[in-house]
């Protein structure tokens, strides 16, 4: 099938015979598209087989012209355009000129191989960049871009450092953050109570040897401050746990090299040129069970070795990452194996970036304190992505990402939008982009508040766009929507779901019409349920809630978030009121007598019980029933249980990169009903009963868990097929968190292709809330800010008979 590849290369590409180079590369794998200059790098787009665009994407870093150098090539994965030849088309300078502000940059190969040669001057300098590489987005305080107007200002150049500078011929010219020992930042390691006990390369020295003896240290990096660990030391990796609040959520690591990595865990070419990209995330791979090494291997350098189980308990996949500063290269050269590299703050709080603040926040967390004197703008995470179906999806987008934007169908007036309560960040529209600001958090504590305010004015005037309306979820009770409301400016409110699908629409560049299956946690809907398993028709005339899964209650409201066994108990109510009374029902969840009693009263009285549709806390209490999660020590924590509880069955390494195995390989136990024709309501609606139903026997049967996880996720695709089919829409959208889920998409898409849908699924922006703003940008710019279309498209097979989804 023709497919059409579009990609954003950023860095020294211009002026070093880059264009005739790709256009050689394009025509030689008979592609055909254009290429061209423009003020933010090189934009290619090729058309063609998808196997010869792979080839082409993989070897355009590969092959660069000698002079070239790459800071980041940004891809997407988009329907043919029709493109006929292959050409060099007219540069463009785009006018806004926000295009300019960069992401930071892992360290380049040449910075790399100076941090590490003793004949060089900047031999073990851990601020060595140059201007293929370093700090950008974290250090610039306003724009244009220049040493001035960056936190590099207080330095002022040496003599050394000031002939680089002004070189047009060496690769430091006009490197902003360029510095060096004799000019540049300095490294201090900080006791618990402010007083120094090491600078420079001792300081480096001393936290190896900390890290040696299970000390927490907090190092300052690019973005804020990170906790590091000896990810092997069990009791102080569970030291941190205690220390930090985080119970159960599974901790990141950092390792020296990708060999490290890859006997932690099994990597594929994708997913390591992910790890080596310039935008270096935290990845998420699959683990390997050092049970199943084998051999000498396992003697020599067992897994467990390397990461304690305490790392990431009871998860079979580990998130790492390799060093992405001359910092972290120094510190992981000099330990020599994998730390925990976590987020320096408290559970709920935004990140530390300055170090009297960290000093002071991070007091009973950490023992000791590595600083620098180089501020720190604004705060960025790390980024997290995974492979899924042989793409990159970002799961949070933060350092090497943000700001880039993310393109809109065309100009849009100024416009600014809020995202949502949790996994928020913000967007700004500007000319025919939205971009996309750095992972703020979920708007749970007055520290994550302030740190939203900081971001949206930073945002705003870092690119100089004063917005002249505001995008919101039409959620009442969103901090997000309260700080919108507080601006003063018009506000326009786009509903949780729609804004999902619109995120989607935007990233693979379509409109409407399309059929977007957009489920979640939560989202409040136009009815004022929470919905959150949401099929969105979407055409010219605005959006329709064509289909929904069956609502059920939740007893006590968010409290069934952290306990899935509420949500378990909902669904059985729902279902079979008797059957949710029966006192082993009560037991097989958890629930003492009076609790189960209680609960029940809250069920039966709709008290404290909001309804739900949403496929997130179906999931969850799925889960539930089979055993795996009946309280959640972090959010989506029983929907990860029941994706990984399938790979028990044989699944294994053989269905990482997307076995193409298809829902429709056995009977699913999914039924699709006719709904209501009230405006707010679903034209179908799909009944989980029979599903439920098969899940109570077969766990009362004695089947493998694994089996039965694996038949819910086949049905669950099932439904998806089923539905997007009575839809007649040829392109169907996949979006909202639960396609983080990579069981679920890899079973999806190839079941929808199958039958001859058009499937998308997010790449770069992330599937989750973190998605949302750009989606809000998309929906306001369609019209899809409104109520839904008054009348539903008939289905397009009948829907009375309640036929089972197959």
């Amino acid at each position: 099938m023709r497919e059409r590849l579009r990609m954003v290369v950023r860095g020294a590409v211009q002026g070093v015979g880059f264009r005739p180079f790709v256009h050689r590369l394009a025509t030689g794998l008979a592609l055909e598209g254009f290429v061209r200059n423009a003020s933010g790098g090189v934009h290619i787009e090729v058309e063609g087989p998808a196997d010869r665009l792979e080839t082409f994407r993989l070897r355009l870093p590969a092959e660069v012209p000698p002079r070239a150098v790459l800071q980041g090539i940004e891809s997407a994965w988009l329907d043919a355009a029709g493109h006929h030849g292959f050409e060099i088309r007219a540069s463009i300078r785009e006018a806004d000129g926000t295009s300019l502000v960069l992401p930071d940059i892992a360290t380049c190969p040449d910075c790399l191989r100076e941090l590490f040669d003793p004949a060089d001057r900047r031999y073990r300098y851990p601020f060595t960049n140059c201007t293929n590489c370093g700090p950008r987005f974290s250090i610039i305080e306003s724009m244009p871009y220049d040493r001035a107007t960056t936190t590099m200002r207080a330095f002022t150049l040496c003599p050394d450092c000031a002939r680089e500078y002004d070189d047009p011929a060496d690769r430091r010219f006009h490197a902003q953050p360029v510095a060096c020992p004799a000019c540049g930042p300095r490294l201090a390691l900080w006791r618990a109570d402010g007083s120094e006990l090491a600078r420079d390369d001792d300081a480096i020295a001393a936290v190896v040897e900390a890290l040696g003896r299970g000390r927490i240290v907090a190092v300052q990096g690019i973005g804020g401050f990170q906790l590091l660990v000896d990810a092997a030391n069990g009791a102080a990796v569970r030291r941190l746990r205690r220390r930090k609040h985080r119970d159960e959520k599974p901790f990141a690591l950092m390792a020296p090299s990708i060999e490290m990595v890859r006997a932690l865990c099994h990597v594929n070419a994708a997913e390591a040129a992910l790890l080596a990209a310039p935008e270096a995330p935290i990845v998420i791979l699959d683990r390997i069970d050092p049970l199943d090494r084998g051999g000498d291997a396992a003697a020599a350098s067992p897994a467990w070795d390397l990461a304690a189980p305490a790392v990431a308990p009871g998860c079979p996949t580990l998130g790492v990452m390799l060093p992405y500063s001359p910092l972290h290269h120094l510190l992981m050269a000099d330990w020599g194996r994998p730390v925990v590299a976590t987020s320096g703050n408290l559970s709920d709080e935004p990140l530390c970036t300055d170090p009297r603040e960290a000093l002071a926040r991070l007091w009973g967390i950490a023992d000791l304190w590595l600083v620098h004197d180089r501020p720190i703008a604004r705060h960025v995470d790390d980024s997290i992505a995974r492979i899924v179906l042989g793409r990159e999806l970002v799961v949070r987008r933060a350092r090497g990402y943000a700001p880039l934007p993310v393109s809109l169908t065309g100009p849009a007036p100024p416009a600014f939008a809020v995202g949502g309560h949790l996994k928020n960040t913000i967007a700004l529209a500007a000319g025919a982009s939205a971009f996309l600001s750095q992972h703020v958090g979920d708007l749970d504590t007055a520290e994550s508040i302030e740190a939203f305010r900081r971001v949206s004015a930073d945002l705003t005037r870092l690119l100089d766009v004063h917005p002249a309306t505001v995008v919101a979820d039409l959620h009442p009770d969103y901090q997000s929507t309260h700080e919108a409301e507080a601006t003063g400016l018009p506000v326009a409110r786009v509903q949780h779901h729609v804004a999902h699908v619109a995120a989607g629409m935007a990233e693979n560049a379509i409109d409407p019409p399309v059929i977007g299956v957009s489920w979640d946690g939560t989202g409040y809907g136009t009815d004022g349920t929470v919905w959150g398993g949401e099929w969105i028709d979407v055409d010219a005339d605005g959006w329709r809630r064509f289909a929904s899964l069956r609502p059920f209650r939740l007893p006590g409201g968010e409290r069934a978030v952290r306990e899935p066994r509420r949500a378990a108990l909902g669904l059985l109510h729902a279902w079979d009121s008797a059957l949710a009374r029966e006192p082993r029902t009560g037991a097989r969840l958890g629930f003492v007598e009076a609790e189960h009693r209680n609960l029940l009263r809250m069920l039966d009285l709709g008290l404290n019980a909001p309804v739900t549709t949403s496929a997130g806390r179906l999931f969850d209490a799925l889960a539930a029933l089979l055993g795996l999660c009946l309280r959640s020590g972090f959010e989506g924590q029983a929907a990860m249980r029941l994706e990984w509880a399938c790979d028990d069955a044989g699944a294994g390494a053989g269905d990482r990169g997307g076995s193409g195995e298809g829902a429709g390989d056995a009977t699913m136990d999914v039924t699709v009903n006719a709904g209501t024709p009230a405006p707010d309501a679903p034209a179908l609606v799909v009944d989980w009963a029979p599903l439920v139903s098969h899940v109570l026997r077969e766990v009362d049967a004695g089947v493998k868990v694994s089996t039965v996880a694996r038949t819910i996720h086949r049905a669950m695709a099932a439904a998806i097929v089923e539905v997007a089919g009575r839809a007649d829409r040829e392109r169907v959208v996949l979006t909202g968190g639960c396609f983080q889920n990579r069981r679920l998409t890899e079973l999806v898409v190839p079941a929808l292709r199958r039958a001859g849908h058009r499937p998308y699924w997010h790449q770069r922006v992330p599937p989750n809330d973190g998605g949302l703003a750009v989606g809000q940008l998309a929906a306001w710019q369609h019209g899809l800010d409104g109520p839904p279309r008054a009348a539903a498209r008939a289905p397009s097979r009948a829907t009375r008979e309640g036929l089972s989804a197959r």
